[in-house]
Order: C-alpha cells, then structure tokens, then sequence
C-alpha cells in the first residue's frame, strides 16, 4: 500500500512537470519594461530588464539597478555587455562575476 501511494504521487510529479520540460523553453518572467528571460542560470537581458530583475546580478544595489535604467532610458539600448562600464558605478570586476548571466537582445 505504501509503495502504491509512493508511485502514484512520483506519477503525479512527473507528470505535472512534463508540460514545463516538453515547452524547452526558459520560463519568462513580465516585468514593467517588457520580458525578462529567467532561465536556470539565472540570466537577465540587460536591455529589458527592470530595477528588481537588475538586482539580481551580483553587486547590483538599487542605486546602480536604478543608474542602469536611466542610462538606457537616455542613451538607447545597450549593444553588448562591456557598454555597461559606461554607467557610473558598473567596473570591470562587477562585469566579469555577471558575464555568464548578462544577456543583450
């Protein structure tokens, strides 16, 4: 009886989690400037990104995630990574702990 219960609730598990894997697709998080890929790395496009989902990165307060926005807001979207050391605050070593997890689109 044990066991049956203890299939039947791994069967429920694995199949509630079955419509999630077969997508193949990081799930997207909406954020107030657009959609924000989530995926199992953690990755935030820097260019769609609000001051919360900015926050995420490594080293990232408020303040900076707030100077970030406004740099974009003025200046237009950012074409690669590195253009995140022309805002105030954003150095070289912060760039480097978040490289993996900065997406530009």
């Amino acid at each position: 009886m044990i066991h049956s219960l203890r299939a039947v609730s791994l069967l429920l598990v694995l199949l509630l989690a079955l419509p999630a894997a077969a997508a193949g697709a990081p799930p997207r998080a909406a954020t107030a400037t657009g959609t924000t890929m989530v995926g199992s790395a953690g990755a935030v496009n820097i260019n769609t990104a609000d001051v919360k989902d900015l926050m995420r990165l490594k080293g990232v307060g408020k303040k900076l995630a707030e100077s970030i926005v406004q740099y974009r807001a003025a200046n237009g979207p950012f074409k690669n990574a590195e253009d995140l050391k022309r805002v105030k605050g954003v150095g070289h070593g912060l760039l480097e702990r978040n490289r993996e997890r900065i997406v530009v689109k």
